[in-house]
């Protein structure tokens, strides 16, 4: 089986196979969900620059496909507010970073990182990110770290 996993590019990163989006590189994996990767929906499923909910193993995640074929995984709770409303965020960039930013208080969060790029004065938090592969037309997230 052949994941596609999605990473920035940079000099050190393998160069993207002509038929994939920027930013996607080859890797193989030995089974249809290696060890930590759950199947989350179809990449057609995700809407470009919308965010989508999902839900794996009790934890809320949102999804996030960009105009550049890019897709992004963080948790669905807001880390300012608590509120399960990521996937509703505002999909955009900064200088070409991919950003969301949180319907709630209008932070706005690195979807590479979980860096938040604007407190809006209050203290900084990060938004965790998941990683996210691709199995032909499937979309697999594997997540990081225990449930905040």
């Amino acid at each position: 089986m052949t994941i596609l996993e999605t990473r920035d590019m940079d000099a050190e990163t393998p160069a993207a196979a002509p038929d994939l989006a920027p930013g996607v590189v080859r890797a193989e994996a030995s089974g249809a969900a290696a060890e930590g990767w759950t199947r989350v929906c179809r990449v057609d499923d995700l809407l470009v620059e919308r965010g989508a909910a999902a839900l794996i193993d009790g934890r809320q995640i949102a999804l996030f496909r960009t105009y550049d074929g890019r897709l992004y995984a963080t948790d669905q709770i807001d880390p300012f507010s608590g509120a399960a409303v990521m996937s509703r965020g505002i999909v955009g960039d900064r200088a070409g970073v991919p950003t969301v930013a949180s319907p709630m208080y209008k932070q706005v969060f690195d979807l590479r990182t979980g860096a938040c790029l604007d407190t809006q004065g209050k203290d900084p938090q990060s938004l965790r990110v998941h990683p996210v592969a691709v199995d032909g037309d499937v979309v697999l997230v594997k997540l990081q770290g225990d449930p905040r």
